[in-house]
């Protein structure tokens, strides 16, 4: 009878401990998250605005970091403003379907994120070992299909994972968390999860390492292709070309890894927090940086809309 009383609970809404109870260190933190969340939101914007705008980003690459920059607006805004509200008020309660949609958007964009950052390593691959064909091979219709393809896939595995997550019942409605994150959720669980940490796995592998594979694979060809280079000066700029991206993959993948797939310690709980943070603003917040930092056409775009701007004044 005990177990069907458990079975049988209703949470109508849940507690966020959030990542800390001390009252200056939530000031603390209120500053830091609303500066990474104005940051993201400005660098992603100016990304979109500037391939939106000059004719020269107007090319396959271009289009997937215009499209890894709308999902990671997005994604900042499934955890940041809801983080704002509960530092800013003290009010720690999330309705219950307010949590589950937070948890299948916050899965369905960090998947996709995965899956284009495998597109975009084939893209990569593309133009640095098929430079000729290049235009040809990543046409309009493939470079929207694929990115249609890694949203599909996001979404599709996310739903999976939120339907069977919230179908558990719930010993209490504590989350030990800053958001409604898939671990998190299980830890309420007062039933056998091992179910769930296979489905868990298995998602982990399908949506984490199967583009891992996938852009190994790539830069392993890249990597040959550009060893061939005979010019020091064409393998540099040939490894120019995937520097940004070679960087935000090894941030995005390793962070996630580590939080997924890592082993398991008495502190994981804390530092799947601080990781969970890292990628929900961290990760969004730089890879516009990267991406413009570290590319001399963005930069030279940049430069330009400022003169526009001082010349107007």
């Amino acid at each position: 009878m005990g177990q069907e009383n458990k079975t049988q609970t209703w949470v109508s809404e849940f507690i966020l401990l959030g990542l800390s109870s001390d009252p200056e260190t939530q000031i603390f933190l209120f500053v830091l998250v609303l500066t990474m969340y104005l940051v993201t939101l400005v660098g992603n914007i100016l990304i979109l605005l500037l391939i939106r705008l000059d004719s020269r980003f107007h090319n396959p690459m271009y289009f997937f970091l215009s499209v890894l920059s709308f999902v990671d607006l997005c994604y900042a805004n499934s955890f940041a403003p809801q983080m704002l509200a509960l530092q800013l008020s003290g009010q720690k309660s999330i309705p219950f379907y307010s949590c589950v949609f937070q948890l299948y958007i916050s899965l369905a964009l960090g998947g996709s994120e995965f899956f284009l950052l495998g597109a975009m390593a084939y893209d990569r691959y593309v133009a640095v070992c098929h430079p000729l064909h290049y235009r040809v091979i990543m046409h309009g219709g493939l470079c929207l299909g694929l990115a249609a393809g890694c949203l599909a896939a996001g979404f599709m595995n996310s739903l999976m994972e939120t339907i069977i997550t919230f179908q558990l019942p719930l010993c209490h409605n504590v989350i030990n968390h800053f958001a409604c994150e898939t671990l998190a959720v299980l830890r309420l669980a007062c039933v056998d999860i091992s179910f769930n940490k296979v489905m868990v796995a298995i998602s982990g592998f399908l949506v984490i390492m199967l583009p891992c594979f996938l852009v190994l694979f790539s830069y392993g060809r890249i990597v040959t292709a550009i060893l061939q280079i005979r010019s020091a000066q064409g393998r540099s700029k040939a490894f120019g070309t995937c520097a940004s991206h070679l960087t935000v993959v090894c941030m995005c993948f390793g962070a996630t890894i580590f939080t997924y797939l890592g082993p398991r310690s008495g502190s994981s709980v804390e530092m799947e927090k601080i990781v969970a943070l890292f990628y929900a603003l961290v990760a969004p917040m730089l890879n516009p940086l990267i991406y413009s930092l570290r590319n001399k056409e963005v930069i030279a775009a940049f430069q330009k809309v400022l003169e526009k701007f001082r010349d107007k004044e």
